[in-house]
């Protein structure tokens, strides 16, 4: 049904106006369409619809995929990006069964290893040269361009063991081959921060960046720090990448305080992030908040900066015939105790709580997941 938005404020976009038409084909327009629904705001925010850069949604096929509506439109968020997932043995069924009947946009961080997250950690998908199958991950990939976004590889001890920085070379090289950027997880060595950090070039990017793990944080020298900062300032890509082991308070408002701004948040939602620390979007959007980056920042790191990854509308939402994509949303004061990946709590004193989320002419209710005010 055609739509007529009324009484909001709108943000992130390049226009500011009083109402927005959307047509029967979902598309943006100058003028309402005959019968259209309104729909009162009240008062509201209105931005392109959120964006979560790192999210697992292969549902059925690992051992710890959330369904995509956990993580996509009940909770504000109209695009994602599944962060590997599913390698190429598997990832004609992310397609078929998460990605194509999803209402929410979904695209795709192949990962390097075929086996996936299948059995996330427990069968670690790196082990050693029989794990990564180069000619099938680039049969798959050229099969699925519209939708595989980058090529995803965990660079981190607990996966890769004493292959050390292999599987991210490889990585690396793969992603060259196909043009699209690498996105590396980064976390307890081997192989070291800084030499993940070397291999990287402008567009790829490295999630997890606020990290706490001793030996695999930007904070353990100021070396890593400023080596981070320059990386930042040519074009690579920090992303948050929440999780439920890889976000620090402290990492975090130490590094925006000294000018390190993440690029994209995202929450990394999967069965063991969902219930705590994580819950949903908003709830690490406004952690962010709490920890020093600003609104304008926040909202930044949440629509325009992740859904350009993707290929989407961003600022330029409101032009005529763009496909509507928008999430309507307050930003309240609270006091609601949360933790990070690590244990620490904090009390954030302002929260942002979804409402809506509108895809095409579909709007849809949205809300915050808990944790519950204090």
């Amino acid at each position: 049904m055609p739509l007529r938005l009324t009484n909001f404020k709108a943000v992130g976009l390049d226009t500011t106006p009083d109402e927005i038409f959307v047509d029967a084909s979902g598309n943006v327009a100058a003028t309402p369409a005959e019968g259209a629904e309104t729909l009162d705001l009240n008062g509201a925010y209105l931005s392109p619809g959120w964006c979560d850069l790192h999210v697992h949604v292969w549902h059925g096929g690992t051992d710890i995929s959330v369904r995509a509506s956990e993580a996509g439109r009940p909770t504000g968020v109209t695009a994602m990006a599944d962060a590997g997932s599913a390698g190429e043995a598997s990832f004609h069924g992310l397609r078929e069964y998460v990605i194509d009947p999803a209402s929410e946009t979904i695209k795709a961080f192949l990962n390097i290893g075929s086996i996936g997250l299948v059995a996330c950690n427990r069968v670690p998908e790196l082990i050693d040269w029989r794990s990564i199958d180069i000619d099938r991950t680039l049969a798959v990939i050229e099969a699925n361009r519209d939708v595989i976004c980058g090529i995803k590889v965990r660079a981190s001890g607990v996966i890769v063991g004493s292959w050390g920085i292999t599987p991210a070379k490889i990585a690396k090289r793969v992603a060259e081959m196909v043009n699209l950027p690498l996105m590396v997880h980064v976390g307890e060595p081997p192989p070291l921060i800084d030499e993940v950090f070397e291999l990287l070039t402008p567009g790829d990017i490295v999630t997890h960046c606020f990290n706490g793990k001793a030996a695999g944080s930007i904070r353990d020298t100021a070396a890593l720090f400023q080596m981070a900062q320059d990386m930042a300032a040519r074009g690579i890509l920090m992303d948050i990448g929440h999780g439920g082991a890889s976000f620090n308070f402290k990492t975090a408002r130490d590094s925006i305080a000294d000018g390190l701004r993440p690029f994209s948040i995202s929450t990394d939602l999967h069965q063991h992030s969902m219930a705590k620390p994580v819950y949903d979007m908003a709830t690490t959007i406004s952690k962010l908040l709490a920890v020093g980056l600003s609104f304008e920042d926040c909202l930044e790191a949440t629509t325009n900066a992740p859904r350009s990854v993707l290929g989407l509308s961003g600022a330029n939402g409101l032009a005529s015939g763009i496909r509507a994509d928008f999430t309507v949303f307050d930003l309240e004061d609270a006091e609601i105790d949360v933790m990070d990946s690590q244990g620490n709590h904090m009390v954030m004193g302002r929260v942002f709580e979804p409402r809506l989320t509108v895809l095409g002419d579909d709007a849809k209710p949205a809300s915050r997941r808990l944790p519950p005010e204090t």
